[in-house]
């Protein structure tokens, strides 16, 4: 089967759509043509100009990398910087480069799902569910409809709550309509008013998925005209947001966690505040920069944050209350490019996925 570009986009951005990325953030195909032909992709943390050389030499014509090589737009392309001369060598090779960034950071099976994986958490959440990322969908339905209309919306995405789908409610009640003019009622006659019984479902729904869920319901309605309400709600969603706190099968000595963070991460140096002389338990994770969530890592009783990019001042914020271990930026995210590739493998399985041998990290040790 041919794929195109377009068709890889679509599937990732099912999986992590891009409504949610950070406002700052660039998640999207950054350069090619969506409707070539997809011969190889090669997944990266980093889109370089040796990964774009690689791509080359492997005959893959699609890079999918965590960090987007354009942040800011370009006001030209004349080389003088690693970004223009990554962009001018893509469109020179005719090699295509998507990125998915903070979207595939606050997805529950994105980038820090892939940490507590690595670690062994168990019984993990998101640390910081966002807000205002769903809504409610209202909408009245004769009775012996509402299977058919309720499996549609549950087919368009609606009705997941957590780890539960096909959620609804619904109350019994009674509809009243007098069609007129140029109508054409399912059930009743013009110029005459009709009771029919119906049921009045609420089912809830990310917002990206609002333009499917409303042609999904028209299209499995039997009413010319469909009477709906669209709610937007300030509830959490518990599957979308920053970080994420798991536990460990069995309390560990601080300093033998820190060695299996090291083992497991494949870390050469670890920063980290004072240990504070109890076991660990639980382990809160933000790949990247994530000191942000500190206060939140506190709240969820975290004995440790595994994060990067920490500052000499943040370390103090720790307050004898947990251990700030910094692994590194590249370190904490590297393995991302694994968990790209592998989701990719579930549904492109006749193309070529390669993962990138080129080591990005601009920072060196000795």
């Amino acid at each position: 089967m041919v794929y195109l570009i377009r068709d890889v986009v679509s599937y990732l951005e099912a999986w992590a759509p891009p409504s949610y990325q950070e406002s700052y953030d660039n998640a999207q195909l950054i350069v090619g043509d969506p409707n070539q032909e997809v011969r190889g992709i090669l997944c990266a943390l980093d889109a370089t100009e040796e990964v774009v050389n690689e791509a080359v030499a492997l005959g893959c014509n699609l890079i999918v990398a965590h960090h987007p090589i354009v942040f800011k737009g370009l006001k030209s392309l004349t080389g003088k910087n690693y970004i223009e001369r990554t962009v001018l060598r893509a469109i020179r090779e005719d090699v295509a480069i998507y990125a998915i960034h903070t979207n595939l950071d606050h997805v529950s099976t994105g980038v820090n799902s892939k940490i507590a994986q690595k670690l062994g958490l168990k019984n993990c959440r998101i640390l910081a569910p966002k807000q205002d990322m769903l809504s409610k969908l209202v909408t009245f339905v004769p009775v012996n409809e509402t299977p058919t209309v309720l499996n549609a919306l549950y087919q368009a995405g609606g009705g997941q709550i957590g780890a539960y789908q096909n959620c609804s409610f619904r109350i019994n009640g009674t509809g009243t309509f007098l069609p007129t003019g140029a109508a054409n009622p399912t059930i009743g006659n013009l110029g005459k008013v009709e009771e029919v019984s119906e049921d009045r479902i609420e089912i809830i729904f990310p917002n990206h998925r609002q333009s499917t869920i409303i042609h999904a319901l028209r299209q499995a309605h039997p009413y010319e005209e469909v009477a709906y309400y669209l709610h937007r709600l300030e509830n959490q969603h518990q599957e979308v947001g920053a970080g994420m706190v798991g536990e460990l099968d069995e309390p560990t000595e601080e300093a033998a966690f820190l060695s299996l963070l090291k083992q497991r991460m494949n870390l050469s140096v670890i920063r980290h505040t004072k240990l504070l002389d109890r076991p660990i338990r639980r382990v809160a994770v933000c790949g990247g920069a994530g000191i942000f969530l500190l206060d939140k890592a506190k709240r969820s009783d975290a004995d440790i944050f595994v994060t990067a990019d920490v500052k000499y001042h943040e370390f103090f914020d720790a307050d004898n209350q947990i251990i700030i271990a910094d692994i590194g930026h590249y370190e904490s995210e590297i393995f991302t490019k694994e968990l790209i590739k592998d989701k990719l493998s579930e549904k492109f399985t006749n193309i070529a996925l390669y993962l990138t041998n080129v080591v990005t990290n601009p920072i060196s040790y000795l």
